[in-house]
């Protein structure tokens, strides 16, 4: 691997900034806005979805109301009955068609009223929700401010490992360097990794072939953590 002191002294650089990004990753602060970030982002989806479902339940329900009218409009067909049956109509096929109708209109009113408590539990837990979307853009703007400030703070030195960094990046192969910062933005780190007895950093036995390159001086990539593996 050519350059390989370069290549480690940059690595040993870019150790600094890799601690800074997981202490800030690992703040509080940054716990805290992620947490309030999530929430509002799927809020508007929330609240959209239980807007849809209410309006669903009122619909469902209006068109019980109006089987439940039809119903009971048919039910009054059998008000005079008594003329019916003295007329020689057959009693007990009125009496089995309106205690059919009463059984129609038992579910449909037992069905209504499933609705209009569904429709309340769904209209509560939107206010509910409007609520605390409300509390949380004040909890947002303050956890980003607070994040924000963390970040702020390690800012200086960040900067002066960015400057060390570019300095030292002067004297690398432009293709590595490219490789190398790729493979930072995956979160692989360390990014290059010493064989040491045969084996990677990550505890993969390297193979022969490929321990043979690496004495050649080749640049070989970890076929189990895809790091960039070098020997002395």
């Amino acid at each position: 691997m050519a350059n390989l002191q370069e290549i480690l002294k940059y690595q040993a650089a870019d150790r600094k900034l890799y601690a800074i990004e997981r202490d800030i990753a690992a703040s509080e602060e940054r716990k805290e806005y992620v947490k309030v970030k999530k929430f509002m982002e799927a809020a508007p989806e929330k609240l959209d979805s239980l807007e849809n479902k209410a309006l669903a339940l009122k619909t469902e329900a209006a068109e019980l109301g109006k089987k439940y009218e039809e119903a009971e409009a048919t039910l009054k067909e059998f008000e005079n009955i008594d003329e019916l049956v003295a007329g020689g109509a057959d009693i007990t096929f009125y009496k089995k068609k309106v205690q059919s109708i009463m059984e129609r209109l038992k579910k449909i009113k037992a069905d209504l009223n499933a609705l209009t408590a569904n429709i309340k539990s769904t209209s509560e837990e939107y206010q509910k929700l409007k609520k605390q979307v409300i509390s949380m853009q004040k909890q947002y703007k303050e956890a980003q401010e607070k994040y924000n400030a963390v970040k702020a703070a390690r800012e200086p030195e960040r900067k002066e490992i960015e400057k060390e960094l570019a300095e030292i990046a002067k004297n690398l192969d432009e293709e590595f360097l490219q490789k190398y910062k790729t493979k930072r933005k995956e979160r692989v780190f360390p990014v290059v990794g010493e064989v040491v007895g045969g084996m990677c950093i990550c505890g993969m036995e390297v193979a022969i072939a490929t321990r043979n390159r690496l004495t050649a001086g080749e640049t070989v990539e970890c076929e189990n953590c895809h790091r960039i593996i070098y020997t002395k």
